[in-house]
């Protein structure tokens, strides 16, 4: 993402409706051993699943943290915010945000075998269902840009609002993407190349992560003042808010629990909100770690990966050093 932990409201704003989380009688994770990496500023993490791995977009390179507890990395980058595993390869593909590319990496040897300008700041990313196309959020420029993956070129750009953060596809031909600034959900027309509308969300203030249930049409967006946005994405209405912690970035579905998970760096703590149908509720809020603000889920296992690092204090208005040695990847497993 774009932000690493923004600067956080302390009040949250009720929608006339108020939610009381509901403690479950066993905790839905305990803390597995952690792995141990190579220091260094992240973002995104995401699951391969073709290879049982996690990839973290690890600052200049890509971490890759393999079945067997192995860790590499891969890649010389300028600022890597968003990484994917290429269905069908074994390459992954990474978005540079501060030379404005995405580039295609061999996983085992580490070479880049494509690198493709992009739109301003590239972000997070998602490709498409067959694997062959990229969508690429430009953070600062506000536009998408289509990545044709089998030439790897750019195909085209679709113009929405400056902000961009994670996306959802609602359907091959439509895309959502959470908009931090506007604290609104973007919607694009895949097939005509258009913006297609927005979908407000009054008292969510500077949304990132973002998942979505196609089954009930429902999305939650991750909202940086203490709260997650149910949104009714067919109607293109707020259902209601519900209280999380403070500082998350990433929002996960777990098709198997029925749940959304939504890790929040600034406080600590994972969020876990079930879905019954369509009525949403708090079912509990579990401790993780300060900074552990992405995850990725293995979904045949249900162990979640969050990347963690401790800080010391920022020094004349900088930002906080990593304490030597501290960076780490979290693992929660099923109860």
């Amino acid at each position: 993402m774009h932000r690493t932990i923004a600067s956080l409201a302390a009040a949250v704003s009720a929608l006339a409706v108020t939610v009381a989380a509901a403690v479950p009688t066993t905790p839905a994770f305990h803390s597995a051993a952690p792995i141990a990496a190579p220091d260094g500023r992240w973002d995104f993490t995401s699951w391969d699943a073709e290879h049982g791995r996690v990839l973290v977009a690890h600052g200049q390179d890509v971490l890759i943290f393999g079945p067997a507890g192995s860790v590499h990395a891969i890649g010389k980058l300028a600022g890597a915010h968003g990484v994917l595993a290429i269905p069908g390869s074994n390459h992954v593909l990474v978005s540079s945000g501060k030379d404005d590319s995405v580039r295609v990496l061999d996983s085992t040897t580490g070479a880049e075998l494509a690198k493709i300008a992009v739109t301003g700041d590239p972000d997070a990313m998602i490709l498409s269902d067959d694997g062959h196309t990229a969508y690429v959020m430009g953070a600062d420029s506000g536009a998408i840009s289509i990545v044709d993956l089998v030439s790897n070129t750019e195909k085209g750009r679709i113009k929405l609002k400056a902000g961009l953060e994670v996306p959802v596809l609602l359907s091959p031909t439509l895309l959502a993407v959470n908009n931090e600034p506007q604290g609104e959900i973007e919607l694009a027309d895949l097939a005509t190349g258009k913006a297609a509308g927005v979908i407000a969300m009054p008292g969510c203030k500077e949304p990132t992560g973002l998942a979505y249930v196609p089954e009930q049409g429902l999305g939650l967006s991750a909202c940086a003042n203490g709260v997650a946005a149910l949104v009714d994405m067919k109607a293109r209405a707020l259902v209601k808010l519900l209280p999380i912690g403070m500082g998350p970035d990433t929002a996960i579905w777990q098709e198997s629990a029925h749940r959304f998970l939504v890790p929040c760096g600034r406080s600590g703590t994972l969020s876990i909100i079930s879905l019954n149908g369509r009525e949403a509720k708090v079912e509990a809020s579990i401790p993780t770690q300060t900074t552990a603000r992405t995850a990725a889920l293995d979904p045949a296992s249900g162990k979640l990966y969050l990347p963690a690092a401790s800080f010391g204090a920022a020094v004349g208005g900088g930002r906080a050093p990593m304490v030597p040695g501290s960076f780490h990847l979290l693992v929660l497993a099923p109860q």
